[in-house]
């Protein structure tokens, strides 16, 4: 595979090693398509080979994420800024499931369950089996699950709970919110939400929608290239264990928590 790609393309064939242990390589056999990264795989009569060669891509870095809990079949993690949940056909290298496979001990498959904004940081579950990582995905859909977030808002949010119930894209959304703490030298709150649903950036609509926009938010706030980036974590996860079936409570390192910077 490597000496076909680099006769095809005229790149050195270290430059297609490194591509296809980054997942751009791909390998369509029959009816299947999926991603090679065995330089020395063998090859066999009709099949096909596919690179989707973008360098900016491939010199994409990121910031490790870190193991909290290995729970054997599943395990919790710290997800960075910056690391997405979703690969691309052009690499699969900044996500947290493949630095999960190649720097878990021992090393095991690594599934997405569910999902964090790639500028949104905290805990995340990767499932190790396809049995429990449709299980866990299920008490997600059912919400059969407690979770939590803590974000930075601008102003003073109110020091009541309330309730957020306004559809996000067009899907009904709830969102529950209290403040933590405020901060006056900033005009900035630091605030608990709980959702009820999981629509796409709902926090982020929702903290907008009653005016306190997450700090850092470029699409729905305020933010910008100068601003902190995104002030929005997953602290907390508490569910049913399907190995053990015991109560499992996941929480977040307070150093990992969203804190007011006043640089």
């Amino acid at each position: 595979a490597v000496s076909l790609l680099a006769k095809q393309t005229g790149l050195s064939k270290q430059l297609i090693k490194q591509a296809m242990q980054k997942g751009a390589v791909w390998l369509s056999h029959g009816k299947q398509t999926n991603r090679l990264r065995r330089a020395k795989k063998a090859l066999n009569q009709g099949d096909e080979l596919h690179l989707y060669y973008n360098q900016a891509v491939l010199d994409e870095q990121i910031e490790a994420a870190e193991l909290l809990f290995d729970e054997g079949q599943y395990s919790v993690w710290y997800k960075p800024f910056g690391m997405r949940c979703q690969g691309s056909k052009w690499s699969d290298h900044t996500t947290i499931n493949r630095f999960a496979e190649t720097h878990l001990e021992p090393a095991r498959s690594a599934y997405i369950i569910h999902r964090l904004d790639l500028a949104a940081t905290g805990l995340i579950v990767l499932g190790h089996s396809k049995k429990i990582t449709a299980a866990i995905a299920k008490l997600f859909e059912t919400r059969a699950l407690d979770k939590y977030y803590q974000v930075i808002v601008e102003g003073e949010f109110s020091d009541s709970k309330i309730t957020i119930d306004s559809d996000v894209d067009g899907k009904s959304a709830l969102s529950h919110a209290h403040r933590l703490e405020y901060n006056s030298e900033l005009n900035q709150s630091k605030v608990q939400v709980k959702i009820e649903s999981g629509r796409k950036h709902q926090i982020r609509v929702h903290m907008a929608s009653v005016g306190h926009p997450v700090i850092g938010d470029r699409l729905h706030g305020n933010g910008n290239e100068s601003t902190p980036n995104l002030q929005l974590t997953s602290c907390y996860l508490n569910f049913i264990c399907p190995v053990t079936h015991q109560d499992k409570v996941f929480e977040l390192p307070q150093a990992y928590r969203p804190h007011f910077k006043t640089s």
